[in-house]
């Protein structure tokens, strides 16, 4: 049961749209119950198949398959205790057997070897059946019958009611290959009647093996029907990356931006072109995170331009996704019934100790070598206790680029001109290419005829033809002058302003190293980058397509993603 309070109105709600003045609601609480007799969890109070009170249990839960059972029941030294019973996992990481609660702590995975417990778990493999679970099941599906229905009910309405003047070739759904996108595909396609709805797999290449086998799996049972295409950054190398900005961080996850939104939103513009609009359609839910709990359930994407997010599923708890899969029978990711509650990437620093032991039983070799790679890296920037850091996690905590010598990119050092006005001097740390210009397109028109070659002059014109800035800088020197001549520039309306913004491109201009993050900023599909077999980075604006918004200049932190990611107290 879901509790909501409207503020305004002053009235207690089971939605989080008030259904008075159809403003957003406030939760209240969620309760899931239990009832004695069937043996399973209810979201009514009442069971549906006996008709009988439960009991409150929890405020979400999700089923434990026999898979993460036996591993449960090994860790605490005592397999197939539970084989027979009716076992679940309440939010809070606790587990309950017929409803009552089974003595179990995280802290003492740290001293067990996960090499054994896979062992001993192989020697039970045979015995530990679906049986039992399987008779369980069907009773929680019977037992909530009417929240299923419910639920459907509400999404498919919500699904075509959003769909209204759309075409099926405007829409597609984002498949992760976790339980929430596969849910959210099987509803869209249903709703609408129509399997061919475009299903795009964002691979970062960092997915847990089952999710690879299960997206193979979901394309071959579709392959008639439902279009699954791939979107991956292929230029780019996981690890080769952790090296240059250090692993990713629960601070700064800079793999999401490269991996996932940059690739994702490249494959968007090849696919629809010069669409004015797309749908997308996200397995997002509130219960989820703290963060998420504010998303609007539809909303334009604040990392992919010119697109309509779209999140049937955004109130369902753990209970709703589960009931659906369960009641449906669909496939679905095998990593949840290892007991993995969320499946995004394995390596993620975001993952819970629980997820990490998981790992590290079920993906040994790419466990200890993620690991080391961790040791080495926290070696190479300095750490006293290189494992100790790593094992206790303080890894995920981390920030910055300090130790990092790519770091130094993201200092801009000038000094104003003597001897002309709104002048500044620029010292790079990478040499002068015709690349540079480019950065400023979002400024103006380049001119290369008004200036002196010879001092490696170029001016950038406004609209009306007139002079914005003059740059100053021979190819394959170091040191650029700028002068501003017009202070209104991307927004610009002081000089102060203006040289921040032209800070921001040089900044840009130092530090790219082919994110694609600029590529999915800009909704005009005006910008282009790619990476060249030299290693180079070729960043390209279209002058016919650039509208000088500007916002591909501002929108990042002083200008450049990765100025983000890498900021240290000199370069803030």
């Amino acid at each position: 049961m879901i509790t909501y309070q409207c503020d305004r109105d002053n009235i207690e709600c089971t939605s989080s749209i008030c259904p008075v003045c159809g403003e957003r609601t406030r939760l209240v609480r969620t309760d899931i119950f239990w009832c004695e007799d069937c043996q399973v969890p209810l979201f009514e109070e009442q069971c549906g198949c006996c008709g009988k009170m439960g009991r409150r249990i929890g405020s979400d839960i999700r089923p434990v398959f026999p898979e993460e059972r036996l591993l449960m029941e090994t860790v605490s030294g005592q397999p197939m205790k539970y084989q027979k019973d009716s076992v679940w996992n309440a939010a809070g990481n606790r587990y309950y057997a017929n409803g009552k609660n089974v003595p179990f702590s995280i802290k003492q995975l740290a001293s067990l070897d996960a090499d054994v417990i896979r062992q001993r778990i192989k020697e039970h493999e045979e015995e530990n059946t679906y049986e039992y679970f399987d008779r369980m099941i069907e009773r929680f599906v019977s037992a909530n019958r009417n929240r299923y229905e419910e639920i459907v009910s509400e999404a498919t309405t919500y699904i075509r009611d959003m769909t209204q003047g759309y075409d099926a070739r405007d829409m597609f759904v984002s498949f992760s290959g976790g339980k929430d996108s596969t849910v959210t595909g099987d509803l869209v396609t249903r709703a609408l009647a129509n399997p061919r709805i475009l299903h795009i797999f964002g691979d970062t290449t960092l997915e847990f093996p089952e999710t690879y086998a299960y997206v193979e799996r979901f394309k071959k049972a579709h392959s008639k029907t439902t279009p699954v295409l791939s979107s991956r950054n292929k230029d780019k190398d996981f690890e080769q990356l952790c090296q240059l900005l250090g692993p990713p961080s629960r601070v700064m996850r800079w793999c999401c931006t490269i991996f996932k939104t940059g690739a994702i939103t490249r494959k968007i513009q090849t696919l629809f072109g010069k669409k004015e609009r797309i749908v997308a359609f996200y397995g997002i839910r509130r219960s989820e995170s703290a963060s998420r709990s504010k998303y609007d359930r539809e909303s334009n994407s604040p990392k992919i331009a010119k697109q309509i997010t779209v999140s049937p599923i955004i109130d369902w708890l753990d209970f709703d996704v589960w009931l659906y899969l369960l009641t449906t029978g669909i496939d679905f990711n095998r990593a949840y019934r290892l007991g993995y509650s969320r499946v995004g990437c394995w390596c993620c620093p975001n993952n819970s100790g629980w997820s990490e032991f998981l790992s590290k039983v079920y993906m040994p070799e790419q466990s200890k070598h993620f690991r080391q790679m961790l040791v080495d890296f926290a070696v190479s920037v300095g750490k006293p206790d290189a494992e100790v850091y790593v094992d206790t996690g303080k890894w995920k905590a981390r920030q910055g680029g300090n130790g990092l010598e790519y770091a130094k990119n993201a200092v801009v050092e000038f000094t104003p001109c003597a001897t002309e006005e709104n002048a500044f001097n620029y010292d790079l740390s990478k040499p002068i290419t015709r690349e540079l210009y480019e950065l400023f397109k979002p400024f103006g028109f380049l001119n290369y005829e008004m200036g002196n070659a010879r001092l490696g002059e170029v001016y950038v014109l406004n609209r009306r033809g007139e002079v914005a800035l003059k740059l100053q800088g021979r190819i394959g020197t170091n040191r650029l002058k700028v002068t501003i001549l017009n202070v209104h520039i991307a927004g610009a309306r002081s000089l102060k302003t203006a040289e921040e913004r032209v800070k921001c491109q040089l900044t840009k201009y130092q530090m790219c190293m082919g994110c694609l993050a600029c590529e999915g900023v800009c909704k005009h599909d005006a910008i282009s980058i790619r990476e060249e077999d030299n290693g180079s980075i070729a960043y390209q604006i279209s002058d016919e397509r650039c509208v000088r918004c500007g916002e591909c200049v501002g929108h990042f932190n002083s200008g450049c993603y990765m100025r983000k990611v890498l900021a240290t107290k000199r370069g803030v």
